[in-house]
């Protein structure tokens, strides 16, 4: 753990990422509940409308409460830009799964993470579906509501459930080499749209496996440290190289690491898995 960082701080961090990911994200929901039908056609994020208008709220509200609590931290936003700090550094998405979002589909979630001298250090996740803040703080355990969650104990692939990701950014062709690999093993699997909520679930016990073969640090990163604090296995390249370009990530079930083990070669991150 960075030295810059204790205890303290990092649950003062936490206790403030958690009450603004609940705000945003109720905010959120109720702002896309009201919104007018003719404003929920929107195909173009580039446009300014309505996902436009949800993110970057989103976003502003977050920026604002986390700098104005801790104002020597750095941000960077999906929306806003911004860049990394040598002290530390609040990654956000503010809508993780907009075309859920948009679409009503409530599998989408806000995803706040702190991250200094090279580690993640904190990492919030606000689940619209479920109305639940999920969070973490490096070496101290994963928590759902306060509460202390774990990985399921699957062993058996035939039992197995996997959730996948996928984005126009990689080969549609590699999703479907990896759906097939699934079938075949017996291991039923599902696609979200959300990968922040995809990896919660591998941390509640609900997934035995999430895997996309190429995110953006903000989609990742709180997700990562959550599945990783209860207790699955996580792989991903170094933080400096997700902030900078984004990639693969695997989580699953500590009793399947051998079964996904391919993802993790397929990908260069044996070496990273823990």
């Amino acid at each position: 753990m960075a030295s810059a960082f204790d205890l303290s701080s990092l649950m003062s961090r936490a206790k403030t990422a958690i009450a603004v990911a609940r705000r945003v994200g109720m905010e959120a929901a109720a702002f896309r509940a009201e919104a007018l039908p003719e404003t929920l056609g929107v195909e173009n994020k580039g446009h300014q409308d309505f996902v436009t208008v949800a993110d970057k709220r989103a976003e502003q509200a977050i920026r604002a409460a986390l700098l104005g609590e801790f104002p020597d931290d750095s941000f960077m936003g999906e929306e806003g830009g911004g860049h990394s700090g040598e002290r530390g550094t609040w990654v956000v998405d503010p809508i993780d799964g907009t075309t859920n979002f948009i679409r009503g589909f409530r599998h989408w979630g806000v995803s706040i993470a702190f991250v200094s001298g090279g580690e993640i250090l904190v990492g919030v996740i606000y689940d619209a579906a479920q109305d639940r803040v999920f969070h973490a703080i490096r070496g101290e355990g994963a928590f759902k509501e306060g509460k202390p969650i774990a990985a399921a104990r699957t062993s058996d692939p035939n039992h197995a459930i996997a959730i996948l990701g996928h984005s126009r950014r990689t080969d549609f062709e590699d999703y479907i080499t990896v759906s097939r690999r699934l079938y075949e093993r017996g291991i039923d699997y599902r696609r979200m749209g959300a990968a922040a909520i995809g990896l919660v679930r591998v941390a509640e016990g609900v997934s035995d496996l999430y895997y996309e073969r190429h995110l953006s640090s903000w989609d990742m990163l709180a997700g990562v440290l959550i599945a990783s604090e209860a207790g699955a296995t996580v792989a991903v390249p170094p933080l400096e190289e997700l902030l900078s370009r984004g990639g693969p990530v695997v989580a699953c079930s500590p009793g399947l690491t051998g079964e996904f083990a391919f993802l993790m070669e397929m990908e260069g991150l044996l070496a990273a898995a823990q």
